[in-house]
């Protein structure tokens, strides 16, 4: 990129709001301890991910951080409603810095981890601050925003030996995980070519009128008269240009074609068309086409298509669609020799099984291969955001803390998955060149083994 974000500039306008090896004992306590967990940030995704830990009776969560007084005071009456003890509190000073004194050990105590949910372009120096502090990492999407954030978090992690874990929840997806179940039994047969993405309408989220009681769709303002999302990840679309939220779709193709264990990523290019969506939307708007942000410049292409080649010879396609009126979708498509399945209509086709070029619906296939972790904790994951996913995210952080076991999103999944952003900015702004894909396991691909979900 040319252009790095000012990370002051992000936090100030409010950006609060928002373990590649076996654990050293150091990290986690045992048997029936509880662990003592922190949040950095506790913002409205934040406030999602602390409901999940309140719930459980092996954590403690022992401290809060954030400069936003609002989201502050919201996450303490979550706790207060839970009946749990009153954590330590950080950032009523509105200090950027103040979540340093969370993690030093004082206030806040020793901590076994911290769920960091801020801001992208603040997720690399707290993760690094809370390793350097031999404090676990769970650590929201993405891992950084510069290439350079990517090595540094991943050097920091392997020189320090702290576990840390990307909180990719698609990943946990009930549908996602019985299509993995599907991809280990060869139903697919060989793999050949997978598709994802975040196809997601986000025009409602990037603009509101600053006022905490209407996050979404209120008005037409970003930035520091912004609220919530509005503040910080509008200012992405302004400044930058390339596939800004990879994770939710790379995730589960990635698991499904051992990615860091036993193949690479070895090759990327991406395309961008032209941005409309997000002043289209704005002019729409009553009064719209005479307010201030009808005059702002968007960089971000409406459409961002990445793709990506494998060691292993499948190619990986990813969209990213965020400008433009559109349901919801992830648009999965996992295709192998033997068949596929695509999320959008939830159908299948596997040959032999399924009548000649017809579609299957997936119900029955979901049904057969449900996986384990979802038959098991389906009931304890009701009520959880995003179906149940984010009961699995933490749930599986905490397990690993518990048991001193290796993160199953660790840090090499982190980096990899995540530096596609950056890669694919380069290659846009390098007219669309194919770019050379970094081995960030420095050769440990070929003979690590899959652990995800076994």
């Amino acid at each position: 990129m040319d252009k790095k974000l000012d990370r002051r500039h992000f936090l100030t306008a409010g950006a609060a709001l928002a373990g590649s090896l076996l654990l050293p004992r150091a990290f986690a306590a045992g048997g029936g301890e509880k662990q003592r967990i922190a949040m950095i940030g506790t913002g409205m995704r934040g406030q999602v991910l602390l409901k999940e830990l309140l719930r459980r009776d092996d954590v403690d969560v022992v401290a809060l951080c954030d400069i936003d007084p609002v989201m502050l005071g919201r996450a303490l009456k979550q706790v207060e409603k839970e009946g749990k003890a009153k954590p330590a509190t950080f950032g009523e000073d509105r200090d950027p810095q103040a979540y340093r004194r969370l993690l030093d050990g004082g206030k806040a105590g020793k901590l076994d981890g911290v769920i960091i949910a801020t801001p992208w372009e603040w997720h690399a120096e707290m993760s690094i601050a809370a390793m350097q502090a031999k404090v676990a990492v769970g650590c929201e999407v993405v891992a950084g925003v510069t290439l350079q954030d990517h090595w540094d978090v991943l050097n920091t992690q392997l020189k320090t030996g702290t576990p840390y874990m990307l909180l990719e929840n698609v990943c946990y997806r009930r549908d996602v995980m019985a299509v993995l179940q599907m991809v280990r039994a060869g139903l697919f047969g060989e793999l050949v070519h997978l598709q994802g993405g975040y196809q997601h309408d986000l025009r409602a989220v990037k603009f509101n009128n600053g006022d905490p009681a209407k996050p979404y769709g209120s008005g037409l303002e970003y930035g520091a008269k912004g609220f919530s999302e509005a503040r910080w990840r509008t200012e992405h679309s302004v400044q930058r240009n390339g596939e800004l939220y990879p994770s939710h779709g790379i995730g589960p193709c990635a698991m499904y074609t051992n990615i860091n264990r036993g193949n690479r990523f070895t090759r990327i290019n991406a395309f961008a068309s032209k941005a409309r969506g997000l002043h289209d939307y704005i002019v729409k708007q009553p009064g719209g086409a005479q307010h201030p942000s009808a005059k702002t410049k968007f960089k971000l292409g409406d459409i961002v298509t990445t793709t990506l080649a494998c060691e292993n010879g499948e190619t990986i396609l990813l969209q990213h669609d965020t400008s433009l009126p559109r349901p919801y979708s992830l648009g999965f498509r996992v295709q192998g020799t033997d068949g596929l399945w695509m999320d959008i209509n939830r159908s299948i086709h596997i040959e032999g099984k399924s009548k000649p070029h017809q579609w299957e619906d997936f119900q029955a296939y979901q049904e057969k291969y449900d996986h384990p972790l979802w038959r098991k904790y389906a009931s304890r994951a009701e009520g959880a955001g995003h179906g149940g996913m984010d009961f699995f995210v933490i749930h599986d952080f905490v397990e690993a803390l518990k048991a001193k076991a290796p993160m199953p999103i660790d840090i090499y999944d982190a980096v990899a998955w995540s530096a596609i952003t950056p890669l694919s900015e380069m290659s846009i702004a390098q007219n669309f060149q194919t770019l050379d894909f970094p081995d960030f396991t420095n050769g440990l691909w070929k003979t690590r083994k899959p652990i995800f979900a076994l």
